[in-house]
């Protein structure tokens, strides 16, 4: 009995021992979560995601635009981080956020909204009605985009698998799995479906409201409790620390978390394991300085342009209709959009 507890203390200690040499080489507790959070999966079931698209007698590997060893477990199972399904809102008067809170900006039909990257953080998927058109927003932290789309009579969720580093979806409907970053069905029975985009913003509330004062916030009342008002990522946005491998990294010539915006429109060809069609992606740093780019894409001449108020990249067509766009981490690029 003596020898079994030596052995349980020792283990414990050495555990004890492992972690705490861990959080220091992390720095602090908010990056020893970001740099180890993928170890989660071994608390979870990972295996679930395909598992509900073979249950439709549909074999995942005929069914994929993907290589499913590039289909990563991201620690959380499905729906283990909660899309909001039905949100709330707050007014400018009301909102709990401060007036540089980063939001995603969506205006429809005479609506706007404002998502506020402190919810989006923990949620990542909204499924909204905004201007009488069902939408989702979708925020993925790890790599900095913003996809907004119709999504009819659906609902999306978080898969909790990753591609590339980036949010993977599931279209509740089918259980079709999406890749974020090209807004593509990439397994299961949507495979190589492009998402209807519309186009969002990525500013600050105050900019945001100076545009839209009538603006809806999206509320921290979301049935959930989370600190909305931290980020929980420790130092990710600044860093050069990728937590999960991703490709084409010696094409990238900027800092990996540097800030860019991209545009892109998928062709009817389906090569396994890349994007097919036309894409550009413009350097937030370099636009600031320049204010004004004209470039040719997939046929035509569109225009990007630096905007002072919203501090961002807006793209257009020359006749200044928006062409829906996402922000991103410049290693975005290259690993989605990249030569093979």
């Amino acid at each position: 009995m003596k020898k079994a507890s030596k052995i349980i203390l020792s283990s414990a200690l050495f555990v004890g021992f492992g972690l705490s040499a861990m959080l220091a080489e992390a720095g602090s507790f908010d990056n020893f979560k970001v740099r180890y959070f993928h170890l989660a999966q071994y608390l979870n079931n990972q295996n679930r995601e395909l598992q509900d698209i073979q249950a439709q007698n549909l074999d995942p590997q005929k069914y994929s635009r993907i290589n499913l060893s590039q289909l990563l477990n991201g620690g959380p199972p499905k729906d283990g981080i909660p899309s909001i399904d039905n949100p709330k809102f707050n007014t400018a008067q009301t909102t709990d956020f401060s007036a540089n809170e980063t939001v995603i900006g969506v205006e429809i039909n005479g609506e706007a909204v404002a998502y506020p990257i402190g919810i989006m953080n923990w949620h990542e998927i909204v499924n909204d009605t905004v201007g009488g058109v069902n939408i989702t927003v979708s925020y993925c932290p790890l790599c900095d985009t913003i996809v907004t789309f119709e999504r009819g009579s659906k609902t999306y969720g978080v898969s909790g698998k990753l591609y590339q580093s980036c949010l993977v979806m599931y279209d509740r409907a089918n259980d079709s799995l999406y890749s974020q970053p090209w807004a593509m069905g990439i397994i299961g029975q949507d495979v190589n479906r492009n998402l209807k985009r519309i186009p969002a913003i990525k500013t600050t509330l105050s900019a945001w409201l100076a545009a839209h004062p009538n603006s809806k916030i999206l509320s921290t009342d979301t049935g959930n409790k989370r600190d909305y008002f931290n980020y929980p990522y420790g130092s990710y946005y600044t860093d050069k620390m990728l937590i999960f491998p991703v490709r084409n990294q010696r094409q990238l010539r900027e800092h990996p978390k540097s800030i860019i915006t991209y545009i892109w429109e998928s062709d009817g060809k389906t090569p396994q394991n890349y994007f097919s069609g036309s894409s550009v992606q413009f350097l937030h740093s370099e636009m600031k300085e320049i204010g004004e780019k004209i470039v040719e894409f997939n046929g035509r001449k569109i225009r990007a342009k630096w905007d002072g108020q919203m501090e961002t990249v807006i793209v257009e067509e020359l006749d200044g209709t928006a062409v829906p766009s996402s922000t991103a981490f410049a290693f975005v690029y290259p690993a989605f959009f990249g030569e093979k």
